[in-house]
């Protein structure tokens, strides 16, 4: 009998997947689960097909690997180049920002974009910042910032169009990401990062799952936004303002691309929502993927991952200079 009721549930998972919403053309978004007690099943019995985190680094693939970009008084910051080799003409560049709560997370952890976009003619990076158990906001902003200045001001040095430059991130990296992008000019552009005053001005951002609205009743409730900021929101609620996205947002703002799961446990779906609202009615050219049925980092799934690379280059034809 309970062997009947198990395969009436999986039979009922694999009926009651969904469709998902998506901006702009392309393939539609993979069916995802009708609940996360359903994907977790899927996950268990290996139905869900996972990408590989840590591939191999292909031959023709050169790494120059951590390299110092700004000393701090917790620890000195690095970053990482991916490129092809023997690239001859100077190439667009993306910058790939991990997540993890702002407390933990590695450079290492978007290498399958890394090499992905290499592979397709582009320059990438991904940088380090420091955690929330280091140093409070604004520190992880001002050094993702840093980050962009440098490899913009050293770019000639890897075959960077320094003209041409993107931001990815994900989750807290994702927040991170269009802090960097909607903030240029703002209090946390400080021009002290010494990178020959490189502007850290950005041609697109690509933000996955990535709260954007702090001053939220959940937002304000989480230990993650509390050891973030520093602070509680009664006792400083401008602080919890000023580093929220959506607070940000005016018309010369870079074009953005967002990814998210309805099923996101961790960053309600309302937190994009609110982005999508703000960045239509301040006329911001924005592609909103909000994909029914999937988790937070659901493009750890091999059919997101390829749904969103599918999109992602679309994106980065469009407001990129387009890659040979």
């Amino acid at each position: 009998m309970k062997n009947r009721i198990f395969i009436v549930s999986v039979m009922v998972l694999m009926v009651c997947s969904c469709g998902g919403e998506s901006a702009g053309k392309g393939p539609k978004p993979p069916r995802g689960y009708l609940n996360n007690t359903f994907l977790k099943w899927a996950l268990m019995l290996g139905w869900v097909e996972l990408v590989d985190t840590k591939p191999d680094i292909p031959e023709h693939i050169e790494v120059f690997g951590d390299i110092g970009f700004k000393e701090t008084e917790e620890r000195m910051l690095f970053l990482d180049i991916y490129r092809k080799k023997n690239i001859l003409v100077p190439a667009p560049l993306i910058i790939f920002i991990h997540g993890g709560s702002w407390t933990k997370g590695d450079k290492m952890d978007y290498l399958i974009y890394l090499l992905s976009y290499a592979e397709k003619g582009y320059i990438t990076a991904s940088l380090s910042y420091r955690f929330a158990q280091e140093a409070k906001f604004p520190a992880a902003l001002e050094d993702v910032i840093c980050g962009v200045e440098w490899l913009k001001a050293n770019g000639a040095e890897y075959g960077i169009d320094s003209s041409n430059v993107a931001l990815v991130g994900g989750s807290a990296g994702g927040h991170l990401a269009l802090m960097t992008a909607y903030t240029i000019g703002g209090p946390y552009d400080s021009g002290n990062c010494n990178s020959d005053h490189a502007s850290p001005r950005v041609n697109a951002v690509v933000n996955f799952y990535g709260p954007t609205d702090l001053t939220t009743e959940y937002a304000i409730s989480r230990d993650e936004t509390k050891y973030f900021l520093g602070i509680e929101y009664k006792n400083d609620p401008d602080r919890f303002l000023m580093a929220s996205p959506v607070h940000f947002v005016t018309p010369d703002d870079p074009p953005t691309m967002t990814f998210i799961g309805t099923l996101d446990e961790l960053v309600p779906v309302y937190q994009t929502d609110v982005l999508n609202e703000t960045l239509t009615a301040a006329d911001v050219p924005h592609n909103y993927h909000r994909l029914k049925g999937w988790p937070h980092t659901m493009d750890a799934a091999v059919a997101v991952n390829e749904y969103a690379q599918y999109h992602m280059d679309e994106f980065f034809t469009e407001h990129l200079r387009k890659v040979k």
